[in-house]
């Protein structure tokens, strides 16, 4: 008998639920095939652009109300007008809501930023810790909004993160998908941040990643394009910055001195991080040695900032105005020298107080004023042969930020697409590629490794460093009744001996003893309370260590050249 229309289309819905259900039980337990995982890529990417958007816009909305500034790129010249009072005030509230936020909802009360990310894609399959991000985003939201002297781009990654972890939670992503899908959001937050398609991409694979691996390359720049198109829907395809570098560079007779700038914005840089390290550690030293509530410090910070925008609005928020400014010499040279300086000590006192944003736009900007000041001094040295002092500001605005974030790829091409000036690539490439090279002998390789390694995290290495700190000896161990268990009676000679290893501890702290000790296994021991006695779980094998330490290098090695 002939079926009605009505049981053919609610047999042919019951067959297409059946079939959605089947594909998502196939996409959570195997992990997405090749297509899906470019459609992922793409949601990921629009996401991570509106994100990236709402970020930009609701620091526009909130500066406005609370600075009542018609037009925020002129922020700095509008600051002039206010009681300074007013300027006080500001970030110190602002610094109060922070503090409060950041204690209230994070563990150390710390803001998270490119750092955890580059944390979560290393040792966590791409994951980074959504509660705490949560409560960063706000407070960077309401640091940037309120005079802090910092940069967006940091917390926005940091939320492309979060977005990236929800989905590889969602479809139990394993870690070469979770990373993948990590990098997907990266790439599509930094395209939209800086309208830099390419960049983006370049930035998620050098910075986060730290590998080209090719099936990653593709869903990337899906979501890198992806993050661009949301950018300029809102817009338009604009650069964030205009230059009038006016003639071509005269690149062979210019060449050593845009060696010497690159040498110069190396120094500058590892002045900038090493400046904001020495305040943090100061800062640290005077809230124990005072007693200082852990919510207060970053209103003190806001204090300072305040103090120091009375004389210098410059320093307020992302500081792209003068930025600007520098770009198109619109600056004196004591202007530019002593705008620079006082960058680095506000961009200092900011995260000093864990107030929250990143480190790229304060690089650009202390970049840029140490190009145009060494520019001015090399132009009237040499007016014959130097060309505009401009061009030496954009070529020390990338050199200063890619040692900084230790990215000179993604950072000399975010130069370019944010100025639309590709015919000076000779010398911003020359300047980049000499200052990152001095200052990685000085740093560990840059902000955020050295932020990771002040933190015992030790990524800078490669994995050859940190995937011993992956594995647990638990993991690893022959349990006592174990075939080919170590002998008990020897185990325990060990553990008085003060040779053995805690049952959490990792094979980051095994291996050192085996090298000192020469010993074939170590007793693996549950220590309990200041009487009680330890228990004996059993014992981990210098070779079985050594075994699951080269399969998670091979394992690494595979993602990285596949």
């Amino acid at each position: 008998m002939a079926k009605s229309v009505g049981s053919f289309l609610a047999e042919s819905a019951h067959e297409a639920a059946d079939t959605c259900r089947g594909g998502w039980k196939v996409l959570v337990h195997k992990g997405p095939s090749q297509f899906q995982f470019w459609i992922i890529a793409l949601c990921i990417g629009i996401a991570a652009g509106f994100a990236a958007l709402l970020f930009r816009k609701g620091i526009h909305w909130l500066q406005s109300t609370i600075y009542g500034a018609e037009d925020l790129s002129l922020l700095h010249t509008f600051a002039n007008t206010l009681p300074w009072y007013w300027l006080v005030i500001i970030p110190t509230i602002g610094g109060l809501i922070v503090g409060i936020i950041l204690n209230r909802f994070t563990p150390d009360g710390r803001v998270r930023s490119v750092a955890d990310v580059i944390e979560g894609a290393a040792l966590h399959e791409g994951r980074v810790e959504r509660k705490a991000g949560i409560a960063s985003a706000f407070a960077s939201l309401i640091t940037l909004s309120s005079g802090g002297s910092t940069g967006r781009e940091g917390p926005v990654v940091h939320i492309a993160g979060m977005i990236a972890t929800w989905v590889s939670v969602r479809i139990n992503a394993d870690g070469i998908t979770g990373r993948d899908l990590l990098g997907c959001a990266v790439a599509a937050a930094v395209s939209a941040s800086f309208n830099a398609p390419i960049a983006g991409a370049l930035f998620a694979l050098e910075v986060v990643l730290r590998h080209f691996a090719v099936h990653a390359f593709a869903p990337i720049v899906i979501a890198s394009v992806a993050g661009t198109v949301i950018n300029r829907l809102e817009f338009g395809d604009v650069t964030e910055f205009t230059l009038n570098t006016g003639t071509a560079l005269q690149f062979y007779q210019e060449l050593p001195a845009f060696l010497i700038l690159g040498g110069l914005c190396g120094l500058v840089a590892v002045a900038l991080m090493w400046t904001i390290f020495w305040a943090d550690d100061m800062a640290s030293h005077l809230q124990d040695d005072l007693r200082i509530p852990r919510w207060l410090r970053p209103a003190i910070s806001g204090a300072l900032l305040g103090i120091l925008a009375i004389w210098f609005p410059h320093i307020i928020g992302v500081g792209y105005e003068t930025t600007s400014a520098a770009l198109t010499g619109n600056l004196l040279l004591h202007e530019a020298v002593v705008f620079a300086v006082l960058k680095v000590v506000a961009v200092s006192i900011t995260m000093a107080g864990r107030m929250g944003g990143g480190v790229f736009s304060p690089s650009l900007m202390v970049g840029a004023l140490t190009g145009l000041a060494f520019g001015m001094i090399a132009t009237a040295i040499f007016p014959d042969v130097s060309g505009t002092t401009t061009l030496y500001a954009l070529a020390g605005l990338g050199a200063v930020a890619a040692a900084v974030l230790g990215a000179p790829i993604s950072t000399t091409l975010i130069v370019f697409e944010m100025t639309g000036d590709w015919q000076t690539g000779l010398a911003v490439m020359v300047a980049v590629s000499i200052s990152t090279a001095l200052s990685s002998r000085l740093v560990a390789g840059s902000f955020f490794l050295t932020q990771l390694e002040r933190r015992n995290v030790h990524i800078a290495a490669g994995p050859q460093a940190y995937l011993l700190a992956m594995c647990g000896v638990g993991k690893v161990m022959r349990a006592k009744d174990a075939p080919k268990a170590a002998p008990e009676e020897r185990c325990w000679e060990m553990v008085s001996e003060g040779r053995y290893v805690d049952g959490t501890a990792t094979l980051e702290s095994a291996m050192p003893i085996f090298e000192k000790t020469g010993e074939a296994f170590l007793p693996v021991v549950t220590l309990g309370g200041e009487d009680a006695p330890p228990e004996l779980l059993g014992a981990v094998f210098h070779v079985d260590a050594l075994r699951a330490y080269n399969k998670a290098l091979a394992a690494t090695a595979a993602e990285e050249h596949s």
